[in-house]
């Protein structure tokens, strides 16, 4: 397994040699990294001393990563905030509450428990741009990085901003804690014994919620595959109907992103609960005449722009990843944004995927509609989206179907700013492919009004693709 190096951290494998590829050497070499790269992004007056924020997941190889984080840290003369089991989205406001200069989220997100790795923020609590992080990138494969004297070493301070958070969700005016207590909901809870299993059934105990916890013991022995795909939470759907509940509630083991479960044990579809907590905001918006801009990546379902221009709003489409996501929110001033992965970001209180705040929203549209989740889910444009790849001997073919799939279908609308996305507006289907930056394969997704018609289209222009090379 080799080590996988990308402008928001490094993420890889804990173990001997072979199979183990995230060494402690890598852990202090990139964290090192950081620290010396740190004047660049935001020059300190006055020689004062930086502070770093540092967070992590429930995964078993968490204490040994942080205690290798923090020394190295300390070791180049910075001061530590350790916030212990911390949620990401909890860890990127801590360098809010903490005013840090940045901060480094031990979690490998949904990736199963033998992996770690270290997510970067600067000192607004978001993460690296791709010139930062390349800059850290290229110097710790240069290893040319300084550490302190004995009497400027960093020190340690330690604090749990787990509430902070809650109170800064709650405190939302799009968040009706009144209405959703009112409503008296019962919501099932699978937080893959990470710090999900923390955060979460205190978010709902303050929201009045009755919340039944499944795998909410902080562990970090993930009961299940930890990423929340319908196939990985049986045990939560049927929980989901045994207890009559009203919601099922999945987040992955850093809390970023979340998946909700209908009251029937059906999954309401993770593309979707972007779609509905930014079809509560648009309302909200359109009612008091504000403006509406949104955005997610190229490979999110069309039914966020469908809503959007529903309510009189502009759509925006980013390349994919978070940081493009952002990027782009902040540009266009959008309302909300995310990704179709189950991750909101609401920039009215921090530019983050937070699935507390996705949670407490969804409750607050379900409490002011009155219906139940399957419900609500039909009031929503519906798509399907599938996925497909194309497995080649040279990666330089990738450029080359790419090129010649934008002229083939120059009469559509294309967007070429992360691979080639075809967008078929007499239908609304699409087409979005992307090169994958770790192997000769091109991933292939493609929406329509059934999953039929979205493996066919896909299907159609893998063909197409195939004659290209011949």
């Amino acid at each position: 397994m080799t080590l996988i190096k990308s402008i928001s951290g490094i993420r890889g494998t804990i173990g001997g040699q072979p199979g183990g590829s995230l060494t402690p050497i890598d852990v202090v070499k990139f964290t090192a990294a950081y620290a010396a790269t740190l004047p660049q992004r935001k020059p300190q007056p006055n020689g004062d001393r930086y502070k770093i924020v540092v967070g992590k997941d429930a995964r078993m190889s968490g204490d040994m990563v942080e205690q290798l984080v923090v020394g190295t840290l300390i070791g180049c003369g910075i001061d530590v905030v350790k916030c212990g089991f911390a949620s990401t989205p909890t860890t990127e406001m801590a360098v809010l509450f903490a005013k840090a200069d940045g901060g480094i989220i031990l979690t490998a997100s949904h990736n199963p428990k033998q992996w770690n790795a270290l997510k970067l923020l600067n000192d607004k609590g978001e993460f690296l741009t791709a010139v930062e992080g390349q800059a850290v990138l290229d110097l710790a494969e240069k290893e040319d990085f300084n550490f302190a004297e004995v009497d400027q070493l960093g020190q340690i301070e330690e604090e749990d901003f787990t509430d902070k958070h809650l109170d800064a969700v709650l405190a939302l005016p799009a968040v009706d804690v009144e209405a959703i207590k009112a409503a008296h909901f019962t919501v099932v809870v699978d937080a893959v014994n990470s710090v999900g299993g923390i955060i979460m059934p205190r978010l709902l105990k303050r929201l009045g919620v009755k919340c039944i916890e499944l795998n909410c013991n902080p562990t970090g022995d993930f009961a299940h595959n930890p990423e929340p795909l319908p196939a990985n939470l049986v045990d939560l759907c049927e929980t989901v109907k045994k207890e009559k509940a009203d919601l099922g509630v999945s987040v992955d083991p850093d809390v970023d992103r979340l998946a909700f479960i209908m009251e029937n044990g059906e999954a309401f579809v993770e593309e979707y609960t972007l779609v509905s907590v930014a079809d509560y905001l648009c309302s909200l918006a359109e009612k008091e005449g504000k403006p509406i801009a949104t955005v997610s990546n190229l490979s999110s379902t069309r039914a966020l722009r469908d809503v959007t221009e529903k309510h009189g709003g502009k759509y925006y489409a980013s390349a994919v990843g978070e940081v493009n996501v952002t990027t782009l929110m902040h540009k266009v001033g959008a309302l909300i944004g995310g990704e179709g992965n189950g991750g909101v970001i609401y920039p009215a209180i921090h530019a983050g995927r937070d699935a507390m705040v996705g949670v407490a929203l969804f409750l607050s549209n379900l409490a002011h509609k009155g219906m139940k989740v399957s419900e609500l889910k039909k009031t929503y444009p519906q798509y399907f989206i599938a996925k497909n790849k194309i497995q080649l001997s040279d990666s330089a073919l990738i450029e080359k179907i790419l090129s010649e799939l934008k002229v083939i279908y120059a009469k559509e609308n294309i967007n070429d700013i992360d691979g080639v996305k075809i967008n078929f507006e007499a239908n609304k289907t699409w087409v979005h492919l992307r090169k994958s930056n770790t192997e000769p394969i091109i991933r292939i997704y493609s929406e329509a009004s059934t999953m039929e018609a979205a493996e066919a289209l896909g299907n159609e222009v893998i063909a197409v693709a195939k004659k290209i090379i011949g």
